[in-house]
């Protein structure tokens, strides 16, 4: 990408999107097309087409996304398939129709079957049944593949997808209600250390700033213990932690600015198969972006209890959903390019939590 050239980067404010426009930021690049969701509702076609005739971007970085932990997609099925491929589509329809040199989408590794051998290969894509909590969402980001995918064989566009494993880092959601298992964790533990410690100051100014089930910061401490053992933080003769699940399922977990790096990585020196004139069927040109490497949620949550300082237990839910029991990423295609992830999981961790109490 030239320096001066002009940006968009879809989801500027959510976690994904800020590293990524953090990330552009300090490798010189200045000239950013920006619009808040309020400002710009991508699933609103009209609304997309003006943008992309007003600003028309060199480069698109496509974040913007719903997102959920396996609460939220199970519940809001509906609108996470729906959200999703009305902003993609919209997103990548213009960049086609608007002349974008190169296109970022970004998905997830979920859309992977949930049975896949492990680590995943990017050639595994729709060879068996997807997990069932979050087939809305991960329907959708295949669409988003193959809408690129697509594009490139009959339009010559250079759009390329990256399938990033789980995300963690600054600007994360911490709403009890919709967060991913990770930074749930943080803040539940977080809780847990507070009551244990009858640090009512920290409690309440955590949820003055982040309200659960809308119980904030003024509300009597009656109201807040309810409200936490509501979900799983509980008090009798010393405090409890729930987890969902068995604890057993393994998860890998990628700090979220080398993510960043990895796809400005991918701007710059990877391109899309747009090979018109073969008969070679042209397919799975997403590219992982993960560790290698994974942990149980178990292991996870003593990690997280360590950097916290919390000393009480956790009780496993058994009767909540684990999900798929792992999903490893095989990241041998975009390490033997050059790029490979830089921060271990317990520098990571220690950052996040140093973000979280900071805010």
């Amino acid at each position: 990408m030239e320096k001066e050239a002009k940006i968009y980067v879809a989801g500027h404010r959510g976690m994904v999107g800020s590293a990524i426009l953090n990330r552009l930021k300090d490798e010189g690049y200045q000239n950013f097309a920006l619009r808040t969701s309020t400002e710009l509702d991508l699933r609103d076609t009209n609304a997309v087409a003006s943008f992309f005739k007003a600003e028309k971007p060199d480069y698109v970085f496509l974040a913007a996304a719903k997102v959920g932990g396996i609460g939220a997609n199970n519940t809001y099925r509906g609108e996470f398939i729906y959200d999703n491929l009305m902003i993609q589509n919209n997103v990548i329809h213009q960049s086609y129709v608007h002349g974008v040199k190169k296109l970022l989408f970004l998905g997830s590794t979920c859309i992977y079957p949930k049975n896949a051998p492990q680590p995943i290969k990017e050639s595994y894509l729709l060879t068996d049944v997807l997990e069932y909590t979050n087939e809305p969402y991960a329907i959708a980001k295949i669409a988003g593949i193959k809408l690129c995918e697509s594009y490139n064989l009959q339009y010559g566009t250079n759009f390329i997808s990256a399938m990033p494993t789980n995300l963690y880092g600054p600007n994360d959601n911490f709403d009890l209600e919709k967060a991913h298992v990770l930074p749930a964790l943080v803040r539940k533990i977080h809780l847990g250390k507070n009551l244990e410690q009858g640090d009512w100051e920290s409690l309440r100014k955590d949820l003055a700033l982040l309200p659960i089930a809308g119980v904030d910061g003024s509300a009597s401490e009656g109201e807040i213990r309810n409200v936490l053992s509501d979900f799983g933080i509980k008090q009798n003769n010393s405090v409890t932690v729930e987890i969902w699940g068995s604890g057993k399922p393994m998860r890998e977990f990628l700090w979220v600015e080398d993510m960043a790096k990895a796809c400005s990585f991918l701007m710059n020196n990877h391109n899309a198969e747009t090979n018109l004139h073969s008969n070679e069927e042209i397919r799975n040109t997403h590219i992982n972006i993960g560790t290698g490497s994974d942990i149980t949620i178990s292991e996870l949550a003593t990690l997280i209890k360590q950097i916290v300082g919390y000393k009480g237990t956790f009780v496993f839910n058994a009767e909540k959903p684990d999900g798929t029991f792992r999903k490893l990423t095989d990241v041998s295609k975009i390490n033997n390019m050059g790029w490979a992830a830089e921060v271990d999981l317990g520098q990571g961790l220690q950052k996040m939590y140093h973000w979280y109490i900071s805010k």
